[in-house]
């Protein structure tokens, strides 16, 4: 019989933590985050990277417990004028194992946070090369765009102005003026805790499947 991965405790961890950022406090709780949050992540990542194979089997499962799927805790503070050091959500990527750029190209990211936890997939911020070759794409294959996003509500930032090359009254307009390319499935905290929540989770990722095979096709990648 399955068992959930994650309980109740990951949340009141994290809400916990947003209010007592600092060091000391996640030093004397380590071991809390370790039982209720890292170490069930790394299970869930584990088991996941069989299950993801039927959908992709270009989508890197990496359950390694550094350097893997599961991002750091810590938070990058050098460039930032908010100093407190940890992140207060738990984040796991899944890059498309043959894009250049891991972190921008078609991939899926899995968030857990209190109140906004969320499955998103597709590209962020591609680089300029990546980025002309999606907008190339849903100008010459409109069809096949509507498709891979049909059901689907696009966020990200996007041009004020149509980008150069492509008129403003084009009629995939709205998209070719895109910065970023993603869609996201929410979860609310009883799925994720939840002993269905795997099955929960490859639902969303076959719902976004078809906007990153298609960006996968835009760059020349197999998906």
């Amino acid at each position: 019989m399955a068992t959930a991965y994650f309980k109740s405790e990951v949340f009141v961890f994290l809400k916990q933590l947003k209010k007592n950022n600092r060091r000391p406090w996640f030093l004397k709780n380590r071991e809390r985050f370790e039982e209720v949050a890292r170490q069930p992540s790394l299970r869930f990542i584990g088991d996941l990277g069989f299950r993801l194979r039927p959908i992709s089997t270009w989508l890197e499962v990496n359950p390694k417990p550094n350097g893997g799927s599961l991002l750091r805790i810590y938070r990058d503070i050098r460039f930032s004028s908010d100093k407190t050091p940890y992140k207060t959500n738990i984040g796991m990527h899944f890059p498309h194992a043959g894009s250049r750029n891991e972190v921008h190209g078609p991939s899926l990211y899995f968030h857990i946070e209190p109140g906004a936890s969320f499955l998103a997939g597709g590209a962020w911020q591609p680089d300029k090369l990546s980025l002309a070759k999606i907008r190339d794409a849903i100008s010459w294959n409109a069809t096949d765009w509507k498709k891979a996003i049909r059901g689907l509500n696009l966020g990200g930032s996007a041009l004020t102005r149509p980008p150069r090359g492509y008129p403003c009254d084009h009629p995939m307009i709205a998209d070719i003026k895109r910065k970023d390319f993603i869609a996201s499935i929410e979860f609310t905290e009883l799925q994720i805790c939840s002993a269905r929540f795997l099955d929960d989770f490859l639902k969303a990722a076959r719902k976004l499947s078809p906007l990153l095979a298609f960006l996968a096709r835009a760059e020349g990648l197999q998906f």
